[in-house]
């Protein structure tokens, strides 16, 4: 096992990570913030402890883990949230997901997106997206949706459709569920390395939503924003998000 080489090893720590915490569920002994809590601890320890025996070397960035700096002078670092979308999971919805990326020099050039209640696990190096006829929606945080969305899925030709964690609304654009992601509220790193890796991986688009690259293993891990569409529609919806300027300032 000592052996297994970067995808591999992310999509084991996917998948495992997706047991653990759905484990926490069990017999529905805990609910809510404490069942967050108990899941994201637990996931977190044994996420920590694979990664300390099978890439000692390499730094970590976690949602749940505090900030070790000397990440920023390593070439390689994994960026995890082990639930993306809390409060999807404390609640019992199915559209949380799990974020696992090796960022290489500031690109996730290796990625694992679990979605546990579907018992499937996206890896970037055996995806691709559907590519089919346009499903006609746009599919926005159900949380906190961008302001004026609805004007500009308009403009699209788009319906909205209001969707828990990052990974699965990047998931349903990879399965053609969806045309277009798009965010502008604010995320943090963990929110998006793993889904733009599988996103890129598979050949649809992935940028800030002025079009500039999504880069990682920054200083300040805030994001402001992510656009994941089919590659057919980057070129109208980044000409839409220009018209919309609180959203590219």
């Amino acid at each position: 096992m000592r052996d297994l080489d970067d995808h591999d090893l992310a999509s084991h720590l996917a998948t495992g990570i997706g047991d653990i915490v759905r484990g926490t569920r069990a017999g529905g002994l805990l609910h809510g913030r404490s069942l967050a809590r108990v899941a994201n601890d637990v996931a977190e320890d044994w996420t920590g402890e694979v990664l300390a025996v099978h890439r000692p070397d390499d730094g970590i960035l976690s949602e749940g883990v505090a900030d070790d700096r000397s990440r920023l002078a390593k070439s390689r670092v994994w960026i995890i949230d082990v639930i993306d979308g809390t409060k999807e999971f404390s609640t019992g919805r199915s559209d949380w997901s799990v974020h696992v990326a090796l960022v290489v020099d500031g690109r996730p050039t290796v990625a694992a997106v679990g979605l546990p209640d579907a018992g499937r696990v996206f890896r970037s190096d055996q995806v691709d997206h559907v590519d089919g006829p346009s499903s006609g929606a746009m599919v926005i945080s159900r949380n906190n949706p961008p302001a004026g969305i609805h004007g500009a899925a308009d403009e699209l030709g788009l319906h909205v459709r209001p969707m828990g964690s990052a990974g699965a609304k990047m998931l349903s654009v990879l399965l053609g569920d969806a045309d277009v992601y798009l965010h502008a509220g604010g995320q943090n790193e963990w929110d998006q390395a793993a889904p733009v890796g599988v996103a890129l991986a598979a050949g649809l688009h992935a940028s800030r939503i002025d079009g500039s690259p999504l880069e990682f293993n920054k200083s300040d891990t805030y994001s402001p924003d992510i656009l994941v569409c089919r590659p057919d529609l980057t070129e109208k919806v980044l000409a839409v998000t220009a018209g919309h300027p609180v959203w590219t300032a």
